[in-house]
């Protein structure tokens, strides 16, 4: 076969990988003699764009046909198996690497930390963080986004300020790292520290930061903060309205929320499945039982929205706190799928504040028939029957648990006290 027959092959693989044809690619790649580490990266990138899956699989077979890889090659492959979470077989090519040389270069290192934090594995990738002898902003940025992601929230602002020590300058996802950062912590001074550095950024920073800065504030319970970003905002999302709605109900301005959605609607922007969450919510909040209603007829008719298990509860719970317990009853069981354990769990919380101990158990018989490992379920009902003085079935419900081996499990919140945030567990009965 002449040369040019092998660059038109090669040629056609890369042109069906281009257009997502993979089994064709595989074909033209198939009849190529002589491939070369580019046109194996090229397969690869192609595994990685449209079947990620497969990526482990080609891998094993460039081993075995002794291609050595390169940089590129390190850094396609284990995104790939960041994408899948699969670190046995990333811990492997890390070893592999090692013994290359080539893991100096920061997009190989790069690929390499996330591996191990898509893996949940904060350890070894701040390890291998640690041991890379250049970082970017996206290091540094993907560190601290990984530190958010397995709940170490200090970690990453602590990160993202070793960052500004060294003079790598923030982009916008550092800042929306730092921002939820902030949020899980509810560190409203953290939270302000990192507002005066997006205003230094000023037009380099989009619409996704400040939807971040919005949801810090009110994660804070800082609605005028919030409002006062709101209103400099040049343009709004769904999302930054969305945001707004939730941050007044949550604070207790559920009057408020709903207006904000009024205004949302004036402006022509289109409500989504998570807005009619946080709209039923509010009502929720504000014992608004004909406005829950009007608003969850409204999602189908008006929004073409099918209402979800989220929006169900919601609804029973803004029935439940108007001691409608039958009616709450009745549209779970007329829902259009089959309920799932929050339905029943809100039912069964509004059972007990109204006394309805009938209802009550026949909510919880049917939330742990779906999921009887669920200690919430065990845990209300328990209260319920402490509620009636019923302290045999307290004592057998807790048995119950032991057997079945169900572990409560403690809330846990940040509280800031003079500037430090500690954590705070609250455990209940």
């Amino acid at each position: 076969m002449g040369v040019s027959m092998k660059l038109f092959l090669c040629s056609l693989a890369c042109n069906k990988l281009g257009h997502g044809k993979l089994v064709e690619a595989e074909e033209f790649f198939d009849k190529c003699p002589c491939r070369d580490i580019v046109s194996w990266n090229a397969m690869i990138a192609g595994y990685l764009q449209f079947s990620y899956i497969d990526v482990p699989g080609f891998w094993y077979r460039m081993n075995q046909e002794g291609v050595k890889p390169d940089n590129f090659t390190f850094a396609t492959v284990l995104t790939g198996l960041a994408t899948i979470c699969d670190l046995k077989m990333g811990l492997q090519v890390h070893a592999q690497l090692i013994k290359s040389g080539h893991g100096d270069e920061i997009c190989v290192g790069n690929s390499l930390v996330d591996m191990y934090l898509k893996n949940r594995n904060l350890i070894e990738g701040s390890k291998a963080f640690g041991e890379m002898p250049q970082k970017d902003v996206i290091s540094w940025t993907q560190m601290a986004s990984g530190c958010l992601q397995c709940g170490q929230p200090r970690k990453a602002l602590t990160v993202i300020d070793e960052m500004k020590k060294v003079g790598v300058k923030p982009n916008k996802f550092t800042l929306a790292t730092a921002f939820n950062s902030c949020a899980s912590l509810a560190s409203l001074e953290e939270g302000k520290k990192v507002h005066g550095l997006r205003i230094k950024l000023g037009t380099e920073i989009d619409i996704c930061v400040d939807n971040a800065l919005l949801d810090m504030y009110a994660k804070c319970g800082c609605m005028d903060g919030a409002w006062g970003v709101f209103q400099s905002m040049d343009t709004r999302s769904v999302v930054s309205w969305t945001t707004m709605i939730m941050g007044f109900a949550q604070n207790g301005y559920a009057r408020e929320a709903l207006d904000i959605f009024e205004r949302m609607r004036f402006a022509g922007v289109e409500p989504n499945y998570i807005t009619f969450i946080c709209v039923l919510y509010a009502c929720s909040q504000g014992g608004f039982l004909d406005e829950g209603w009007k608003y969850f007829s409204s999602m189908t008719h008006d929004h073409g929205i099918a209402p979800g298990e989220d929006h169900y509860a919601c609804m029973v719970d803004i029935l439940g706190r108007a001691g409608q317990i039958r009616e709450a009853e009745a549209l779970i069981l007329n829902m259009p799928f089959q309920p799932g354990v929050l339905v029943w769990q809100t039912l069964l919380g509004a059972c007990r504040a109204h006394g309805d101990l009938d209802t009550g158990k026949r909510a919880a018989a049917q939330a742990l028939a779906l999921e009887k490992e669920d200690p919430s379920t065990y845990l209300l009902l328990s209260n319920m029957f402490a509620d009636f003085g019923n302290w045999d079935n307290v004592g057998k419900l807790r048995e119950l648990m032991e057997t079945r081996e169900v572990k409560k499990v403690p809330g846990c919140s940040w509280i800031e006290v003079t500037g430090n945030q500690q954590p705070s567990r609250i455990y209940r009965a």
